[in-house]
């Protein structure tokens, strides 16, 4: 029997409604690949800065590869200057994204001091041309995330979200916070559902969704399409299939977080890989017996041997099966 998609991106099918959200450092194709198996419906590459992918960065370069198990892919730009964002998303259309987004959502000063990511909503003028070329001259869709606008005196998110549509984005994702805000309030949950009643298109919640208990709640009050998780997801990749991590045993935290060590290994090589996994480890043992003995010692491995046997002399190795 075939499902029917929760909803379409243009003529993307959509099936399911958690999406892991695009978060620097933590979304690169190894965590996008896990989180893709364990239920998030659609993976989205960390930002991918214009500047630093037409001077071909390696490390940008290497942000933008993916594995063909992770679709639907998208690949998202940040940029301030709409001519060199267009030129990004054109290059990038070749490595055969399902769609291209545009980050008007990042708060970190180094992207929105520039005019970039929650700087770019400033600039209404500049979205509107960024969009309507994109629209057209790209053969895959487009779609924004945004925040409410760069401060509390300048909320624009109804204002941005029609020029989205208007110029032919196919998706708006909604951060209920504005830029100066960062992480430090409450989500305005309200915001959003003005954003899902004011366009046809689909539009993604996001802000605030910690637990199973806050996906069901942001979706009734929103009516929004689908959930996009950030940091709830950081050590607990099951919140994709409706579980919290209080209520995932101890062998199969174990057998997730083999399946990352190895993907980690196989994509930035050891010991890379291994530093690299790291933010991810001491998330993962949180809340287990001993959990910051433990944590103090895995930051302390170099390679795949020295984090399993620091794993095993703890008792918490398991002989389990690959989850992908």
């Amino acid at each position: 029997m075939t499902r029917n998609p929760e909803f379409l991106v243009g003529n993307v099918a959509i099936n399911g409604d958690l999406i892991l959200a695009p978060m620097a450092g933590f979304s690169d194709s190894p965590y996008r690949l896990l989180c893709r198996a364990l239920g998030s419906a659609v993976s989205y590459t960390e930002c991918i800065p214009a500047t630093g992918l037409m001077h071909k960065n390696p490390r940008i370069t290497q942000s933008a590869q993916y594995d063909p198990r992770e679709r639907p892919l998208v690949f998202q730009v940040i940029g301030s200057e709409p001519d060199q964002v267009i030129r990004a998303c054109l290059s990038l259309q070749e490595q055969a994204p399902d769609w291209i987004d545009i980050n008007m959502g990042c708060p970190a000063p180094r992207a929105s001091s520039r005019g970039a990511g929650a700087g770019l909503l400033r600039e209404p003028d500049k979205i509107a041309r960024i969009f309507a070329v994109l629209s057209k001259q790209l053969t895959v869709p487009v779609s924004g995330k945004i925040r409410l606008g760069w401060d509390c005196s300048s909320r624009n998110h109804l204002e941005v979200a029609h020029i989205l549509e208007d110029n032919g984005a196919s998706l708006i994702a909604v951060h209920g916070r504005t830029g100066r805000d960062k992480y430090g309030s409450p989500a305005d949950w309200d915001a959003i559902a003005q954003v899902k009643q004011a366009v046809s298109i689909p539009v993604l919640g996001n802000g605030d969704v910690r637990t199973v208990t806050d996906i069901e709640r942001i979706k009734a009050h929103t009516r929004c399409d689908g959930v996009m998780i950030g940091r709830a997801a950081i050590g607990n990749p099951w919140i994709f299939r409706r579980r919290d991590l209080d209520t995932v045993p101890l062998d199969e935290r174990i057998r997730v977080i083999r399946c990352h060590l190895d993907l980690m290994i196989a994509f930035y090589g050891e010991p890379r890989g291994i530093v690299l996994f790291r933010k991810h480890l001491v998330r993962y043992v949180h809340g287990l017996p001993g959990a910051a003995y433990v944590r103090s010692q895995l930051m302390l491995c170099r390679t795949r041997s020295q984090v399993l046997d620091r794993l095993a002399a703890d008792a918490f190795l398991h002989p389990v099966q690959n989850v992908l």
